[in-house]
């Protein structure tokens, strides 16, 4: 669980050679490759994000946990290298997504592209910066009302 950093680089790797594959060569084949890879992302973001934010809320009894903290790793809930690593990915996954769908905005004189399926892809940067972080993060642990009589 700790090489969730290292998936993340591949990951996103892939989504970047995906689309520019699909931008570049943009043939049927391509783009239905494209669209796969972005709607897997996408499922593996969005499962990684159910499963942080159950962990997150099952942690939340004990620490102090807040959405920037969580999705974005603010403050001091991961070492600077895991914090550059994750959220340079989730940027990288922003700008591939929108510069995917930009690039082939207009096929044949029509509106619209399967590379516009990109923009989904960030969900698996947020999924697995939360998965991550309410595993191995470090907040600041909640104050416990005193119980007393």
């Amino acid at each position: 669980m700790k090489n969730v950093p290292r998936i993340n680089l591949f990951l996103t790797s892939l989504f970047l050679v995906a689309t520019v594959v699909a931008a570049v060569v943009f043939t049927p084949a391509t783009r239905a490759a494209g669209v796969g890879v972005d709607l897997v992302l996408f499922g593996i973001g969005v499962a990684a994000f159910i499963w942080g934010y159950f962990s997150a809320v099952q942690r939340s009894r004990v620490d102090e946990i807040s959405v920037a903290s969580l999705y974005f790793m603010s403050g001091q809930v991961a070492d600077k290298q895991v914090q550059k690593t994750m959220n340079g990915c989730l940027i990288a996954q922003l700008v591939i997504g929108l510069a995917g769908a930009i690039a082939r905005s207009s096929t044949d004189g029509k509106a619209g592209s399967t590379l516009a399926f990109g923009v989904l892809v960030p969900l698996l940067g947020l999924g697995l910066n939360g998965l991550w972080a309410s595993q191995f993060g470090t907040f600041t642990p909640r104050e416990q009302p005193d119980r007393q009589g």
